[in-house]
């Protein structure tokens, strides 16, 4: 309850300020509109439909992507904990791509698939699929020795120790990873609607392109907050409760 009393504030006193430095005229409202003019902009595409088709057609989008990310993330991590080649090799280059910024990408997925959703698939793939194989090393590289050991006491051999203790053990890990996992391939496809135009369906990122073509700060600010309220609600909605309770199931949760 605070801390939504917090946020309230917090919200009301940022409206506030904005609503002031527009009134004395520090900066021109095309460059600086009003917030009446971003809910008005807000409350017209929501209306008509603009933002809502233009939201699932990024969800979609993001949604293929990250998938396919974490199915190809998942074993790469596995391997290159399980053999020393691998971390030597996979391992350095997952580090090494995961720096990589987003935006990078983009130049190599138009040559390689042109104007298509194709390329936006591979930009976001590449924008998740190394932290998730990273994220996934870490786990299995703090799974305690002890549960190994009493593993293989009890019999546990191969697989079975594989899918039955580590897995398990890590799982606080991956679905950390995964959250990390999920921030990475939203700021991928960001960019990627930015520069790949389609005709297959305008994203959020499209909404902004646009509405730096038109001058239109008031679109640019409200689409900015949609991505924003969406990236807060999937967080909030999808992966907090699921990582508290695994670290709590797993004695890993702060104390205090």
């Amino acid at each position: 309850m605070k801390r939504l009393l917090f946020a309230s504030l917090l919200f009301l006193a940022i409206l506030l300020l904005w609503q002031s430095v527009v009134s004395i005229g520090v900066w021109s409202p095309v460059l600086l509109p009003s917030p009446e003019s971003v809910l008005r902009y807000l409350y017209t595409s929501i209306t008509d439909g603009t933002l809502l088709e233009a939201s699932l057609v990024t969800m979609r989008r993001l949604l293929l992507g990250y998938c396919i990310g974490l199915v190809l993330g998942l074993p790469l991590g596995l391997l290159t904990a399980r053999f020393e080649i691998c971390e030597d090799t996979i391992g350095v280059i997952a580090l090494g791509l995961q720096t990589l910024p987003s935006v990078c990408w983009i130049p190599l997925a138009l040559l390689w698939f042109g104007q298509t959703e194709n390329a936006m698939l591979f930009v976001v793939i590449m924008g998740s699929v190394w932290s998730m194989a990273i994220a996934t090393d870490n786990g299995v590289r703090h799974v305690p020795p002890i549960y190994l050991r009493a593993a293989r006491t009890m019999g546990s051999r191969g697989l079975h120790t594989w899918f039955a203790v580590v897995l398990p053990a890590s799982l606080p890990f991956l679905v950390t990873g995964m959250k990390q996992s999920w921030a990475f391939a939203w700021r991928s496809l960001m960019a990627a609607e930015i520069y790949v135009t389609v005709l297959t369906g305008f994203g959020l990122g499209q909404l902004l392109h646009f509405g730096r073509e038109l001058n239109s700060m008031e679109q640019v600010i409200g689409v900015m907050i949609v991505i924003v309220l969406i990236g807060l609600s999937t967080d909030k909605i999808l992966f907090s409760p699921w990582e508290q309770f695994l670290h709590h199931r797993w004695g890993t949760a702060k104390t205090g």
